[in-house]
């Protein structure tokens, strides 16, 4: 199938330039040419008129979970997995359409949900997923209440994180969700919000059992996410090989530097935490944990901020679960006070593609590449447009496909 998107213009994330008039040749799922002129011939070829429209890459979101269709996340073991994986469908449809069309799952989701998207089971973003995130006991990844002794009884049961503890145990785990597909490895290395018996500033897992996993990460030619909001947890982490750090709200300075220094990402989720102050309790989020959020609300531009001054990549990210997801666009607009519309445009693009190791496949619009594409009917370098994307959002391609 040829598509050819007439008389747009091209929005270079690299340069923040724009390539004017042009026409996009899509085939089999990739650009395969950007022309100057009119395309002659192809008469098979549907033809869009994008009447000057602005053509940008799919977005990338690097910190979703396609399982999470509740905010309650200790309610997902007790749920048929045949059911949250139809409720996961709905939600990946519905990203698609927000204009992601890659997302990187770190905590629920696993082969079975990226291949029925593979498949054409039903519409979705390009999954990556991570399987079940690393934690140690008591970690942000048991939803195990104080009272509350069971084991989960198959790993097929639905959840976002896996228990593991020791030197032994966790390179054991890391091993089986290689096994098991995995594009990247998650780890718990710090307290969450969601969790019922951590404390924010807990720090979790060892320093050998840190390194222990990036070690198998390595040997796999894969890489790890780290759950990390205080500064010290982020050293830990970065110190030990960790590649992308997710949250980071409490950074300082230091530790911003440490990042640069060893080559680390930062993907910033401050729509959860705003999602949270402001529906949470509605949407199904325990009521006992929202006193969490005001802990690190605050500080999550401020390390925004921080990042960016020290030079450390900054990616796009959301960690939105339940009703809450439908806010995934909001990320654009909590960051806007202190980054730039092209910092923001490259950190859904460019950036977020070089850190799921996918920059020669997408997150530019370049022949050659992926046929993922936005069409907004506004230039998103101009102030406001990003912000407000989904007015400007007329048209989402993935694979060169028109998504209706």
């Amino acid at each position: 199938m040829i598509t050819i998107l007439e008389n747009a213009n091209v929005v270079e994330v690299e340069t923040g330039s724009i390539l004017a008039d042009r026409h996009l040749v899509l085939e089999d799922g990739f650009i395969r040419g950007i022309e100057e002129s009119p395309v002659v011939g192809a008469a098979d070829a549907v033809r869009i008129d994008v009447r000057g429209g602005f053509v940008i890459p799919g977005l990338i979101d690097c910190h979703v979970h396609a399982t999470a269709y509740t905010a309650n996340l200790g309610e997902l073991p007790r749920q048929s997995p045949i059911y949250v994986a139809a409720r996961a469908a709905g939600l990946l449809k519905s990203m698609l359409k927000r204009g992601f069309t890659t997302v990187r799952d770190v905590g629920g989701a696993d082969f079975g949900l990226a291949r029925a998207v593979e498949e054409g089971l039903f519409q979705g973003p390009r999954l990556l997923y991570g399987g079940k995130a690393l934690s140690p006991t008591g970690g942000h990844g048991d939803h195990r209440g104080m009272g509350t002794d069971n084991e989960d009884s198959a790993y097929s049961l639905v959840s976002l994180g896996r228990r593991c503890d020791g030197v032994d145990a966790v390179r054991l785990a890391a091993r089986d969700e290689i096994r098991r597909g995995a594009h990247h490895i998650k780890i718990m290395a710090n307290g969450g919000i969601s969790s019922p018996t951590d404390r924010i500033t807990s720090d979790q897992f060892s320093e050998a059992e840190i390194a222990a996993i990036v070690d198998e990460a390595e040997m796999a030619d894969l890489y790890v996410v780290s759950h990390t909001y205080t500064a010290r947890s982020v050293a830990r982490a970065v110190r030990n090989g960790v590649r992308s750090i997710e949250h980071g709200n409490l950074l300082d300075e230091a530790t911003a530097a440490l990042m640069k220094q060893h080559g680390a990402y930062l993907t910033p989720t401050l729509s959860v935490l705003r999602a949270i102050a402001d529906v949470g309790a509605q949407s199904g989020f325990p009521t006992d944990r929202i006193d969490k959020v005001n802990a690190v609300l605050d500080s999550g531009i401020r390390a925004v901020e921080l990042a960016q001054r020290n030079g450390v990549p900054i990616a796009y990210g959301t960690d939105l679960i339940g009703p809450m997801q439908d806010r995934q666009l909001d990320e654009f607009r909590l960051r806007a006070d202190v980054v730039s519309p092209l910092g923001m445009l490259r950190s859904a693009t460019s950036v977020a593609a070089e850190l799921i190791r996918l920059e020669g496949e997408v997150g530019f619009v370049k022949t050659g590449y992926r046929a993922d594409l936005n069409i907004l009917d506004a230039n998103p370098l101009d102030a406001g447009v990003l912000v407000n994307f989904a007015e400007h959002h007329r048209q989402v391609i993935k694979g060169g496909v028109p998504v209706s």
